[in-house]
């Protein structure tokens, strides 16, 4: 069973249990302005990653914050490892469901593996140089 990690904290329980709204689905090859009309009311958007290096998903994170404005629970599912996941917090996902063997623990360490990113992130949009001392 896949293990949820949402907020940089395991969760325990059913990770697909429904919650009040809708939950939508994104494919990789899926354009996300085919469901901008149904983020106002979703209790959550999932994005597959059928393969460990089909790196769309992250796109469609970024569109989906940005330019969609979707604030509410950003959700990687399918092929999601601890490797994957400070970077896919960088492009906008909250919520995390680890494939099958991932050690939720292990998974956790993976949010400290880097102290700075020097690009603009969904997180952080002011890159690392304009992000002056006051």
């Amino acid at each position: 069973m896949a293990t949820l990690i949402r907020n940089r904290r395991i969760e325990t329980g059913n990770p697909r249990s429904p919650e009040a709204g809708e939950v939508v689905r994104l494919e990789p090859h899926e354009d996300p302005a085919g469901v901008a009309a149904r983020l106002a009311t979703a209790a959550r958007v999932e994005v597959n990653f059928p393969k460990f290096g089909d790196g769309r998903g992250y796109s469609i994170a970024r569109l989906l914050r940005e330019r969609y404005g979707y604030g509410g629970e950003l959700r990687a599912v399918g092929e999601v490892a601890r490797d994957n996941l400070s970077y896919l917090e960088s492009a906008g996902f909250d919520a995390f469901e680890l494939r099958d063997g991932e050690d939720p623990t292990e998974a956790l360490a993976a949010f400290d593996d880097f102290s700075e990113a020097y690009q603009a992130s969904a997180k952080r949009p002011v890159p690392l140089f304009r992000r002056r001392p006051a």
